[in-house]
Order: structure tokens, then C-alpha cells, then sequence
């Protein structure tokens, strides 16, 4: 049986089955790129609930995986020359279990990069920027006066949605035929914005129907919607 005893974050949140992926989340649209991944993976993974109500983010157990207090993290008890890997990055980690799964990232050499590409899009940009409109839209922000800084990220939101939109033009998914990481990162995002944030009306969602259509098929998927909901909130 593996042995995490070394990690101090198994002393706030012991791990049941310690052969199998430490998983520490909450249901985010960062939180379920990974649950869905290990959905989609099958890969053997046990779930924690990092509770944002009551600051786990901040314990000094949390802090002790991932030093940038946010979630996901996950601990692989049989990583790289079956030794332990801990790992924070959303984009980090399913770039990690794609390798490890062998499973949504193309082996071809220019597919996989164009695959990376598409993740980094989305972690340098539509989660930040669909961020943003949602504590402007939802949030706090709601309450400010000046509707210049929501506005802001609102058209950078729909600028970035119409690349996603052209993207998907002939298309089922970002990479064609072939359903990825990219997706697996993106589309939680896209869902988020319109159903959590209820942005959809103020970024023109409408006007996307590729993104729309993908975005259907995408949470359509077993392993989307189980991904979506864990880890449990109790």
C-alpha cells in the first residue's frame, strides 16, 4: 500500500485509499477540468472538498501542496519512477494525466502541440476574462456604479468567444474529430459563464452557435456531468 504519510496534507484530509490520485477540489470550472478528466480517464482517484467557506484553502496543510493556496491539487502516489508527485495547475495536471492515461492529447508531434495551444488560450485567457465578468456581473462588482471595468472584460469575453466560435466552424470539437484537453479545460469555462454567472445575455452568447453546440455536446458527456459535481459538497 503506498505511503502519503509524508504529505501534511493527508493530515487534514486522510486518504481512504492511498494507492489511488489524491484529488483536492471544489466543483470550480478550474475544479472540474481535473474531476472530469479523471472521469474521462478512468484513472483511479480519490476526491477531497477544499471548503472556500471555511478558508481550507489558506490551512497551512493546503498551502504545504500547492504554496499558491488554489484549486485543484492533486497527489499521484505512483508518479514518475513510482515515486509520489504532487501537482497544482489545472493546466499542469491534465497535460500530467493525458501522459499518464495516454489518453486526450494527440501523439502526433504538431497536433499535440496545437492541443497545448488551445489549453494555454484558455488559461491565459477565457478563464481570467470570464473571471472577471463574473465578479463584476454576479459579485461585488455588481455594485459598482462605473460599468467601464465590467465592460472591459465583457468585450474581451465576446472577442475571445468569437475566436472560440470561428475555431469551430466545420468542427466538433477543438482539435476536429478528436475531443482533447483543450476541451476538457475550456467548456467547463463557457458553461460557467452563462449558467453560474448568468452572463450569457450580456456577452451576446447568443450570437455563438458553434460554441453553443459544442458546449451541448460537451456536458452531454457521462463523464462531464459526473466530473461536474465532484468532489461533493456534502
Amino acid at each position: 500500500m503506498s505511503d502519503l504519510s509524508a504529505f501534511p496534507i493527508t493530515k487534514k484530509w486522510p486518504a481512504n485509499h492511498p494507492d489511488r490520485i489524491q484529488l483536492y477540489s471544489l466543483p470550480t470550472p478550474n475544479g472540474v477540468k481535473v474531476s472530469i478528466m479523471l472521469e474521462e480517464t478512468g484513472l483511479p482517484y480519490e476526491p477531497h472538498l477544499v471548503s472556500f467557506e471555511t478558508n481550507d484553502q489558506l490551512s497551512p496543510e493546503f498551502l504545504s501542496l500547492n504554496p499558491n493556496n488554489k484549486i485543484p491539487a492533486i497527489i499521484d502516489p505512483n508518479g514518475p519512477g513510482g515515486k509520489p508527485l504532487p501537482l497544482f495547475e489545472s493546466g499542469a495536471i491534465l497535460l500530467y494525466l493525458a501522459e499518464k492515461s495516454g489518453q486526450f492529447l494527440p501523439k502526433d508531434a504538431a497536433r499535440r502541440y496545437e492541443t497545448i495551444q488551445w489549453v494555454m488560450f484558455q488559461m491565459g485567457g477565457i478563464g481570467p476574462m470570464f473571471g472577471q465578468v463574473g465578479f463584476f456581473h454576479k459579485f461585488a462588482g455588481k455594485d459598482y456604479e462605473d460599468k467601464r471595468p465590467r465592460d472591459r472584460y465583457v468585450n474581451e469575453s465576446r472577442r475571445l468567444l468569437g475566436v472560440l466560435d470561428r475555431r469551430l466552424e466545420g468542427r466538433d470539437w477543438l482539435m476536429g474529430d478528436e475531443y482533447t484537453i483543450a476541451d476538457i479545460a475550456t467548456w467547463g469555462w463557457v458553461r460557467n459563464l452563462v449558467e453560474f454567472y448568468k452572463a450569457g445575455e450580456l456577452v451576446g452568447y447568443g450570437d455563438f452557435a458553434n460554441v453553443q453546440r459544442v458546449v451541448a455536446k460537451f456536458v452531454a458527456r457521462p463523464a462531464v456531468a459526473a466530473g461536474l459535481n465532484i468532489p461533493g459538497r456534502g
